[in-house]
């Protein structure tokens, strides 16, 4: 995977700030808010500065039990072709089951059969991309009983058997070392960093003992040890700062990407 840096997810409540903001290497769009026939003014200012353009998908679906929408899969690929992007991605899980949208990125349950599905489903994407696939971690509240393969497990065989790259998001490891109680320093250990596109990080608040991924707050300077403790174990090729409401001032923004900078 090519150097990507330090980026910041772009977004119409911000794109100026983005645009003029010190030391962003790179950009990530929410595909389905772009229409790849009539590319934001703001986008387009990126693209001619050569700044990278990176379609992040958040309703294929992949983990679902249906065969994934094709005109989804269309809409991303057409995206990433006109962005000249380096990558595409979307998310292990799935948002939609017996014709109901769930709003929120679902877990998969970490069974060989549900990897099965996956797998397919995620061959079927990249069979309609001309550039590489990404899948992230998700955070999650809850996790299916009757596991047959731990998170590292499952990711390593889902790597192998299509080829995919890893989007690492830090922030959701937090979460769910925060809610769930998992080990992240272990699934650090074991994932397979050799396949990394680029890392996620994001803030979040507890309210009520459960910890939320909001991507509405300052990042937590847990979060940036567990960025610290992927870099001990592997260069990233980027790091991308995930803000989606609640934006602060543009100095803070720069002061979040400079800190990031700083673990690196």
């Amino acid at each position: 995977m090519r150097e990507l840096g330090v980026g910041i997810g772009w977004r119409s409540e911000i794109d100026i700030t983005v645009e003029r903001l010190p030391g962003v290497d790179f950009v990530e769009v929410v595909a389905e808010n772009l229409n790849p026939d009539q590319l934001p003014e703001s986008v387009v200012v990126l693209r001619e500065r050569g700044t990278p353009v990176l379609p992040h998908a958040v309703s294929l679906s992949v983990g679902g039990a249906e065969p994934v929408d094709m005109k989804r899969v269309e809409h991303l690929a057409k995206l990433a072709y006109v962005l000249d992007a380096p990558v595409a991605s979307d998310h292990v899980c799935f948002v939609r089951a017996g014709g109901l949208d769930s709003g929120h990125l679902m877990p998969v349950p970490r069974t060989k059969e549900a990897l099965d599905v996956l797998v397919e489903n995620v061959k079927a994407v990249q069979a309609n991309l001309t550039v590489p696939f990404a899948l992230e971690n998700i955070a999650a509240l809850l996790e299916w009983p009757d596991a047959e393969l731990t998170e590292a497990q499952f990711l390593a065989e889902l790597t192998e058997r299509t080829g995919c790259l890893l989007l690492v998001d830090v922030a959701n490891m937090y979460a769910n070392a925060r809610n769930l109680g998992q080990d992240p320093e272990k699934l650090l250990d074991d994932l397979p960093l050799e396949r990394l596109a680029y890392l996620h990080v994001a803030g979040g608040e507890e309210h009520h003992g459960v910890y939320h991924d909001t991507h509405t707050h300052p990042v937590l300077p847990e979060v940036l040890d567990l960025l610290s403790e992927l870099v001990k174990r592997t260069r990233p090729p980027g790091v991308l700062l995930e803000r989606d409401g609640d934006y602060p001032t543009d100095a803070e923004l720069a002061a979040e990407l400079q800190a990031i900078r700083d673990r690196l």
